[in-house]
């Protein structure tokens, strides 16, 4: 018998001394908090058009000259500005003729919206008062979002957009 008290005070020990991963795993409203700078698009490239190619690739190509085409900035104050440089690139040939040329863009459109996030889904309410819903996975500094949910041209088609924080 004093076997069987001994094993219950264990056990109880045990349970009350373990913590919940869940508890762990749920983001705080306030980790979207900071400037996202959008530095990649995942897609598949069997089904992706050349649209969705193109716009992953230009991204890429930019992002590796430190140029941020698209940019979200929230505040703790609910509100969100977006940078958006995406109308205004340029492609050229460059001037040994050898490939193409896209230099950074130097004029943007830039929008504030009002926003609130739960933790695992991005609401924004532009100022018009139309609403978008987001998935939004955050990671520390790396956030990846549903690019068809942001209806941003040439990001919209599909895949993940991948944000880095500033």
């Amino acid at each position: 018998m004093k076997h069987y008290k001994i094993f219950f005070v264990l056990l109880v020990f045990t349970a009350l001394s373990c913590s919940s991963d869940k508890e762990d795993d749920v983001l705080d409203a306030t980790s979207i908090v900071g400037t996202w700078d959008a530095t990649g698009l995942m897609i598949d490239s069997e089904t992706a058009s050349d649209d969705a190619k193109n716009a992953r690739d230009i991204l890429n190509f930019l992002t590796a000259k430190d140029c941020y085409i698209l940019a979200f900035t929230f505040k703790s104050d609910l509100t969100v500005t977006a940078h958006n440089s995406s109308n205004y690139i340029e492609i050229n040939v460059n001037s040994a003729g050898t490939g193409l040329d896209i230099p950074c863009p130097t004029e943007s459109d830039i929008e504030t919206s009002t926003y609130t996030f739960d933790g695992a889904v991005l609401t924004i309410v532009d100022g018009e008062g139309e609403t978008v819903n987001v998935d939004v996975e955050i990671d520390g500094d790396t956030m990846v979002i549903d690019a068809s949910d942001l209806d941003i041209p040439n990001f919209n088609e599909g895949g993940e957009l991948i944000f880095v924080r500033r």
